[in-house]
């Protein structure tokens, strides 16, 4: 499923959803296979190389155009850390669309074990406790290269104490294939 025309198919869903929801010309059609499978992914969003919103899905539960699509507008204009992306802001923001693979549950006893696990630059994290659930693509680990800053950070993001322990703390990685610009990059977890 993963390749170049994918990569192109999907980042252009992606900047032609944001554009429909601008009032602009649509930018043409995408297609390819992949698009009707279901998947996961996330649409981030910059402009001057800074974060401009970035939003997405950790389940494959509805078909991969669909998900970008609605992922594109969400980071666009839903993500409540930024306000609505205007139209004068279209054109100096870049797309990146990520492609999650399947989720893998980590076994550990304790966070040093769990730390241990952790594969930098490679894995996403999807932490879980109770109500509580957030999830980091493994290209935050540009800003967080080491292993016990990210995860104190995930935490964070969940809502926890950086410190928080407990025994049902769920953690799962996944890798992605992304696209920015057209250049895929791979970075799936191994089996």
């Amino acid at each position: 499923m993963v390749g170049h025309d994918l990569g192109s198919a999907l980042l252009a869903i992606a900047r032609s959803a944001i554009a429909e929801e601008l009032g602009l010309p649509a930018l043409g059609t995408a297609s390819h296979a992949a698009l009707g499978q279901p998947a996961a992914t996330f649409v981030t969003l910059r402009r001057a190389g800074e974060l401009r919103g970035c939003v997405g899905s950790v389940t494959a539960s509805r078909p991969l155009a669909v998900d970008v699509r609605e992922n594109a507008i969400a980071a666009a204009f839903r993500d409540p850390r930024f306000p609505p992306l205007g139209v004068a802001e279209f054109d100096a923001v870049s797309v990146e669309v990520s492609l999650l693979s399947a989720r893998e549950r980590i076994d550990f006893a304790d966070e040093d074990e769990l730390v241990a696990c952790l594969r930098p630059g490679q894995d996403g994290l999807i932490l879980e406790c109770g109500r509580r659930r957030a999830t980091f693509l493994p290209q935050v680990w540009d800003a967080l290269p080491h292993p016990r800053e990210f995860l104190a950070a995930l935490k964070r993001k969940a809502g926890l104490p950086a410190h928080f322990w407990s025994p049902h703390l769920n953690v799962s990685r996944y890798g992605v294939t992304k696209w920015a610009q057209g250049e895929p990059a791979l970075s799936e977890p191994e089996p």
